[in-house]
């Protein structure tokens, strides 16, 4: 089915009309702190079916739920662990997701056929008015078609979605920029399943012991289940081909040199700009400005027509290692250590 699809305001008018959307099985692009996300009714397979149709995601891809309280995690998860009202009462509202054993009111196709379902309580004030206004939880994946960037502006969605889904909520751009970081339980521990601003040493500053998935910096095996969006297929992509490149200034450039083409693009460092003599674009100097300006740059490569991008290698602690982890997928885990 094709739509006219709508750019609706955050108004209070407006929210109404995307929750009625919702509310009668349809698909809403909803921006949250993190990335714009397609929000439907979490509790209605047909409604989540659009989801996937909307994306072309893969249908074993799990999504997470989006609530509007806290209390709301009990109505969705069942033996929840003490560290999750702990991390909830320490990072909820904000870019976490934890995932938990699901309820039978949760369905498969929402849970990408697993036990389980991830939850998060977003920050962002849209966000929340309008999961409020539906008086249900949301899945909302990233509002892109799948495997490319992922959206942080409503211009992004409109671009990917036009004609597939029937409205778009303009929140602005979204303040963090990554998507959120979702965790599990294991042995007491708090597990990484996918990185994203709230980081492990976070955690690790707030009491909890740590460990990090094989997923995040490395390809699951074929045929094994992903446990969170992200780990498993190639990601947040443009078109062009995407290879990241770990080194000083001086390697970088001198390997952009020996492999500098006719379309040929650099992603690097504010700092870098006054001594890169090559087609560049920046991503900012910080880990907090890396996050916020990765996809939107990502996205700017294919408006340019790169055919090659050769990125900047992040810092790898705290925030920069959900950077890092974006890249590996943009890049196909192709990675030249200089």
């Amino acid at each position: 089915m094709e739509y006219n699809t709508v750019l609706l305001t955050r108004s209070e008018e407006d929210v109404k009309k995307a929750a009625d959307i919702i509310k009668n099985g349809g698909v809403v692009g909803m921006p949250t702190e993190t990335v714009y996300g397609l929000a439907a009714n979490a509790l209605d397979p047909k409604a989540v079916e659009k989801i996937f149709q909307a994306k072309g995601r893969p249908m074993d891809n799990p999504l997470i739920v989006h609530i509007a309280d806290k209390a709301d995690m009990e109505k969705l998860a069942e033996d929840i662990p003490d560290a999750a009202y702990k991390l909830a009462e320490k990072f909820w509202p904000g870019p976490l997701t934890m995932v938990l054993k699901k309820k039978s009111i949760v369905p498969d196709v929402t849970s990408g056929g697993l036990d389980t379902v991830g939850i998060r309580l977003p920050v962002h004030h849209t966000a929340r008015e309008l999961i409020s206004e539906c008086g249900v939880p949301v899945a909302a994946p990233s509002a892109n078609l799948s495997g490319s960037p992922s959206p942080t502006a409503a211009e992004h969605v409109m671009n990917d979605m036009k004609g597939r889904i029937p409205a778009v909520v303009d929140g602005g751009m979204c303040p963090v920029g990554i998507e959120s970081t979702v965790v599990c339980f294991e042995d007491g521990a708090v597990k990484i399943l996918r990185p994203g601003f709230i980081s492990g040493e976070d955690f690790t500053r707030a009491g909890f012991q740590v460990v990090y998935a094989k997923g995040i910096t490395e390809e699951l095996d074929a045929g094994e289940k992903p446990l969170s969006p992200g780990m498993k297929y190639k990601h947040y992509s443009p078109k062009a081909n995407v290879t990241i490149v770990s080194g000083t200034l001086e390697q970088f450039t001198a390997y952009v040199k020996e492999h500098n083409g006719k379309n040929t693009y650099s992603m690097i460092f504010d700092d870098d700009i006054l001594s890169f003599p090559y087609r560049y674009m920046t991503y900012g100097n910080t880990v907090q400005e890396q996050a916020r300006m990765l996809f939107h740059v990502l996205r700017e490569m294919d408006i340019v027509g790169a055919e090659q991008v050769f990125v900047r290698c992040p810092v790898t602690v705290g925030a920069g290692l959900a950077v890092y982890n974006r890249l590996l997928r943009a890049a196909a885990f192709e990675v030249v250590r200089l």
